[in-house]
């Protein structure tokens, strides 16, 4: 139980020892305020985006249109596209953009060949609709295993909560090389220090290269239809549960053609 007015310990410290974002003690059922036609244009958006991800805005709002949606336009789009945090796979503006003041580093994994476990992990974030808002999953993958090492749920994309969630799974290991897109949350100074500290290579998608980081948009797509898009969540703590329940799932139980059949647990407990 969760005390604001303890005498020792500080609501963030409280959170840090529960392995909780202090973020996620504020927000109700509903952690953010849309029209129900705002909230319905995320959510056909996010499906189209997640089965078609090359599509710039454009290229939705023609598609959206010809799927009888004629009052959506390019600016709704945008909007949308800013909001979810996404990007066309193809070449071109997006919106997972780095804080003018962040240092952005190069790309270091074009045709390096992965051959162990903890020689790649990446990241990067994706919305989750509930049934009246949004909130966002963050989690962080080992490339080789495919193997889930951590997530979380956030109201916004924030940099703390994905510092804080780093910080989780780098306690439990470490990694010869970090990937991740160039959004503000992961071009933050505390983020990447984190990882400075630990003496792993930081590595980050080009721009307009959602493709650099394919082993998370295919977890992406895994979770959505396989998870996601089966419920209609109403609150952050059933999708928090429901999402556990996938992840377990996905690690120890969901067979993958890429792995031969094996899980990622499997693969990821084996000795290199």
């Amino acid at each position: 139980m969760l005390e604001p007015d303890h005498p020792d310990l500080s609501l963030r410290q409280q959170c840090r020892l529960l392995e909780i974002n202090r973020t996620s003690i504020y927000y109700k059922s509903v952690p953010q305020q849309l029209s129900v036609e705002q909230l319905n244009l995320l959510r056909i958006v996010d499906e189209v985006y997640t089965r078609y991800p090359f599509f710039g805005t454009r290229q939705m709002a023609q598609y959206l249109n010809q799927q009888g949606y004629d009052d959506i336009k390019r600016h709704h789009t945008r909007w949308a596209y800013e909001k979810l945090g996404l990007q066309s796979v193809a070449p071109g503006p997006h919106t997972s953009q780095p804080h003018p003041e962040h240092k952005v580093y190069p790309y270091l994994l074009r045709d390096v060949e992965i051959t162990a476990i903890n020689h790649v992990w990446s990241t990067d974030l994706t919305y989750i609709r509930l049934k009246h808002g949004f909130v966002y999953l963050m989690a962080i993958i080992d490339w080789f295993s495919r193997f889930v090492l951590g997530w979380s749920l956030n109201i916004s994309m924030e940099a703390e909560f994905c510092v804080e969630t780093l910080k989780r799974v780098l306690a439990n290991g470490t990694c010869d090389i970090f990937n991740t897109d160039q959004g503000a949350q992961f071009t933050s100074d505390a983020f990447t220090q984190a990882l400075i500290d630990r003496e792993i290579k930081i590595s980050m998608d080009g721009k307009g290269r959602a493709l650099d980081n394919v082993f998370v948009e295919r977890l992406w797509r895994s979770v959505k239809y396989e998870c996601v898009y089966l419920y209609d969540w109403e609150t952050v703590t059933e999708a928090r549960a429901g999402l556990r329940d996938y992840f377990e799932f996905y690690n120890y139980h969901r067979p993958h053609q890429s792995l031969g059949g094996k899980t990622p647990a499997t693969v990821h407990q084996q000795i290199i």
